[in-house]
């Protein structure tokens, strides 16, 4: 049996204003198109379909496409609801979905509540214990809120998302290819960052050891990265169809070809799809920008400029667009202000947002002038009545 495992589509993604699902919809007419070449017999799509809760009617459109291409073709697919899906809104129409092929859930169920996914396909049976993203607030009750503290809400969602995968496992059949396709974050797994940031750490953070080691393949969802990760079975991200922002320049981006047997563990070969628009971060400085940039005029994709200079200039994106229109992002590095490096990290439950906004900046490689800084400060203190002069 083989299966294409894919997920992280995003449609509807905008970059600096730019609509980036015509390329999302080019890299699912190449993924139908190796899923016919190869007579696939299933496609799981381990969510976030969409960027968001309510994607545009183009999103849609392009993603029923593609899922209709895959009804005549025979082909069925599998797809849950990731953090940026809405929920209820895929269960809504999955009995429509249902009518061309695809089985669609939106919330995490259990094995006898329709939380597995049987399909016969081509060449055999399929069994898919399928996990939906879970979020925190929705698995807990009222009053776990009240009673429990951080750390014990913590210690009882990951206990409850661990039950539910071993109610899952327990819908495999012996005569069936059994996977698991869940979106979540696993621990040690190598994030591109444009993932959300909450929903990829503390409490969403689960251990390896959460998932069903009976598994035959474990489809996975969430992160960006195309990996596997170590684990009893085999367990794999697809990472995203397209390079989703400028954290993911450069990277290979795919689907996960699966070929597997009642029985037996899954292979899996990553196969790259070229992105029609690739990303790319470039660096300079004063003394080579023009040199730099008319070696990148003819970048197919989107360009992020990353220039170093001693003070501020005017007309400075203009220069650069003039010679690559495709600059999305143009970002100058100021050289001569240096910038105070935080010397303590706050106490875990203590949340320093001048001390956050300085780590914000200088992550993304550029100095905060002390003036934008005090006046983030001065902003912060009117609207919480908090003092804090740390940027003198």
């Amino acid at each position: 049996m083989r299966l294409i495992h894919t997920s992280d589509w995003h449609l509807g993604r905008r970059l600096k204003g730019i609509d980036r699902t015509p390329e999302i919809e080019y890299q699912l007419d190449e993924l139908f198109l190796v899923a016919k070449i190869l007579e696939v017999d299933a496609v799981l799509v381990a969510g976030d379909i969409f960027d968001g809760p309510s994607p545009p009617a183009d999103a849609e459109k392009v993603a029923y496409r593609f899922f209709c291409r895959l009804r005549e073709a025979n082909i069925p697919a599998v797809i849950i609801a990731g953090n940026h899906d809405s929920a209820f809104r895929i269960e809504g129409i999955s009995q429509l979905l249902s009518h061309i092929g695809v089985s669609a859930l939106g919330r995490p169920k259990k094995a006898n509540k329709g939380g597995v996914i049987q399909i016969e396909t081509q060449n055999g049976k399929l069994c898919v214990a399928a996990m939906p993203f879970a979020s925190e607030r929705r698995l807990l009750k009222a009053e776990d809120l009240w009673e429990k503290d951080e750390l014990e809400q913590r210690q009882h969602y990951k206990q409850t998302v661990a039950y539910l995968f071993n109610n899952l496992a327990s819908g495999f059949r012996e005569d069936s290819v059994n996977v698991v396709m869940a979106h979540l974050t696993i621990e040690g797994a190598k994030r591109a960052y444009s993932e959300v940031d909450y929903y990829t750490r503390d409490t969403y953070s689960l251990a390896g050891q959460t998932l069903p080691p009976d598994a035959q393949y474990i489809a996975l969802g969430h992160i960006h990265k195309p990996q596997q990760i170590p684990n009893a079975a085999p367990t794999y991200y697809s990472g995203s169809l397209i390079q989703v922002d400028f954290g993911e320049a450069g990277e290979d981006k795919g689907f996960n070809l699966v070929t597997i047997e009642p029985g037996s563990p899954a292979q899996v070969e990553f196969k790259p799809l070229p992105c029609p628009k690739p990303l790319k971060v470039i660096k300079c400085n004063e003394s080579n920008l023009e040199e730099t940039l008319e070696a990148n005029q003819e970048h197919p994709g989107f360009l992020k400029v990353i220039i170093e200079l001693n003070g501020p200039q005017i007309g400075l994106a203009d220069q650069v667009r003039k010679i690559c229109p495709q600059a999305l992002m143009i970002e100058a590095k100021y050289l001569k202000i240096k910038q105070e490096q935080p010397t303590e990290a706050p106490a875990p439950n203590q949340f320093d947002a001048v001390l956050e906004f300085q780590r914000y900046w200088n992550e993304r490689e550029d100095t905060l002038k002390p003036a934008v800084l005090q006046a983030f400060e001065e902003l912060h203190q009117e609207i919480t009545g908090v003092q804090d002069l740390s940027w003198q």
